[in-house]
């Protein structure tokens, strides 16, 4: 669903899951023909992560074996939004992956990507960043975009 504010030109992208009033935010801000998306995850249409990794005693990620999937259902939400502009990977200039394990997400993120993307090189650039913690205790991995449209 999508949202047009005219008076700045902005327009918002959402996928209507609760953290998106919880939190305030869209999912992705298209002005002109860049448009910006919001960290993506994964999760279901009611928002609940999807492949959580398993947490040890302290509430932290124990197993790194649903990178994989939690990266492919990520990058299908990204879709998703970029799909309420007229996007497509094809549009994407930059995925940014913010991840709690770098060899994890570095050991699956090429066979992903080059599917994703549809070729052995995609024209994206690209940036791998581990990090110390992301939104949700379950949560592996979450991927920034930045698409670019044609001239109109």
């Amino acid at each position: 669903m999508t949202n047009t504010n005219a008076t700045n030109g902005k327009e918002a992208a959402y996928h209507g899951v609760p953290a998106e009033d919880a939190y305030g935010y869209a999912q992705a801000i298209k002005i002109g023909n860049t448009i910006h998306v919001s960290g993506q995850l994964s999760h279901d249409e009611n928002g609940a992560m999807v492949f959580p990794a398993v947490l040890d005693e302290s509430g932290k990620p124990a197993d790194f074996s649903m990178m994989e999937e939690q990266m492919r259902v990520t990058y299908a939400n990204a879709a998703k939004i970029l799909a309420q502009f007229g996007a497509t990977f094809d549009h994407v200039v930059e995925d940014t992956l913010y991840v709690l394990d770098v060899d994890a997400a570095f050991a699956v993120a090429g066979k992903v990507r080059k599917e994703v993307y549809g070729t052995p090189q995609p024209q994206v650039a690209s940036n791998l960043i581990g990090v110390p913690r992301l939104g949700f205790p379950e949560q592996l991995i979450e991927i920034v975009f930045k698409a670019v449209l044609p001239q109109a």
